[in-house]
């Protein structure tokens, strides 16, 4: 049966599902008319519903962050998946329990010795994974630099390792969400583009064949010219947007597809607040685009419709959201029980905090997705 969202207990998350649908289909139109495959950061969401929306029309590869996604998501069919972290031993045989149940596990590496143990480890298992190299093209998060030694070394072995293979190069330009202006996140994506291109054509002068160039992060791929020379990309925050990306200008503020409904649980006339019971456990405590929007707080407070209310969430601790009403309109209008959304200003962030979405379409609550959380 469906309900409103006054019959919702708080702190829930909200999910509008036109907007879901409507981001999907924006990057898929950004690989269809680049003839790139797309593989999307299901990291976001964590949700079986949403990646099967992101994935229609495509052939179902996925990236994942936590090696407990890619069990969650290949016992729900989904049976490509880049696991999109660097490796590291203790891993190796949940990795290889994942690849023996039929699912075909890429890895990332940037280290030598764990390409070399790898390979052993996967002769021991009997797992050919396919592994990635991962580049940093400015980031510096981690990555081999495209002009060091590693860079070429890394690669080589793996292209002649008895027991894996070289799956290509792969890149996520994380410092997107350090640029300040659009013409400087489409700077960032020329650049992340091209170093990967110039490498693939390196790596393959030497003899090394490249299979993949993979690239994306959510900023840079809602503002690339050209994809040309790129084979992959792996956006994931698209699908749902946040505050930051919005006050990034990676989207607009209608294409949000992720709130926080809230009560409010007191209000204090003297100084001007409002508290409601989405804190830091609900929210997060992500500090956003602080250095686009000092006042961005912890998230922009809307009303049960999703407008704007102008206010923010200005400090959190762990069961509190605290609101700072300067003009006191909202602190006059609002009562002990009245509902409230929050816009976060890191949908991923937010997401994992909670167990489950309320799907919202048309002004009701439909439906019920589950969110696959750990690691």
């Amino acid at each position: 049966m469906n309900r409103s969202l006054k019959e919702i207990k708080t702190p829930s998350l909200i999910l509008e599902l036109g907007r879901v649908r409507s981001n999907a289909a924006r990057i898929k139109n950004v690989a269809h008319s680049n003839k790139t495959r797309l593989r999307p950061h299901i990291k976001t969401h964590k949700c079986i519903q949403v990646a099967r929306i992101q994935t229609e029309g495509f052939d179902g590869a996925i990236t994942v962050s936590t090696l407990a996604e890619a069990r969650a998501f290949a016992a729900n069919g989904f049976s490509d998946i880049t696991y999109a972290v660097p490796i590291e031993p203790g891993k190796f045989s949940t990795a290889s329990e994942i690849f023996r149940s039929g699912v075909k596990l890429n890895l990332l590496t940037d280290d030598l010795a764990t390409a070399k143990a790898l390979d052993e480890a996967a002769g021991t298992a009997g797992t050919p994974f396919d592994v990635f190299v991962k580049i940093d093209c400015g980031t510096h998060r981690v990555g081999v630099e495209p002009d060091s030694e590693m860079a070429i070394m890394i690669p080589r072995f793996i292209s002649d390792a008895k027991n894996i293979n070289f799956a290509g190069i792969l890149t996520h330009a994380g410092h997107s969400y350090d640029a300040k202006t659009v013409e400087e996140i489409k700077a960032v994506a020329r650049h992340e583009r091209d170093v990967m291109v110039e490498h693939a054509a390196k790596l393959r002068g030497m003899g090394i064949e490249v299979p993949t160039v993979s690239i994306g992060s959510t900023p840079t791929m809602n503002h690339i010219d050209h994809l040309e020379g790129i084979d992959e990309i792996r956006p994931g925050n698209y699908i749902f947007f946040d505050n930051f990306q919005a006050t990034l200008g990676s989207c607009s503020f209608e294409d949000t597809a992720l709130t926080v409904l809230s009560a409010v649980i007191h209000r204090d006339i003297t100084h001007r607040k409002i508290v409601i019971d989405a804190g830091g456990i609900a929210m997060s405590k992500d500090r956003g685009p602080v250095g686009l929007d000092p006042t961005c707080g912890y998230g922009r407070v809307l009303d049960l419709e999703g407008n704007d209310t102008g206010m923010r969430l200005t400090s959190l601790s762990q069961e509190h959201g605290v609101i700072t009403d300067e003009d006191d309109g909202w602190l006059n209008k609002l009562k002990v029980g009245d509902r409230l959304r929050i816009l976060a200003n890191h949908s991923c962030m937010t997401a994992a905090q909670h167990t489950h979405y309320n799907v919202l379409e048309n002004g009701e609550i439909v439906d019920r997705w589950e969110i696959h959380r750990g690691w």
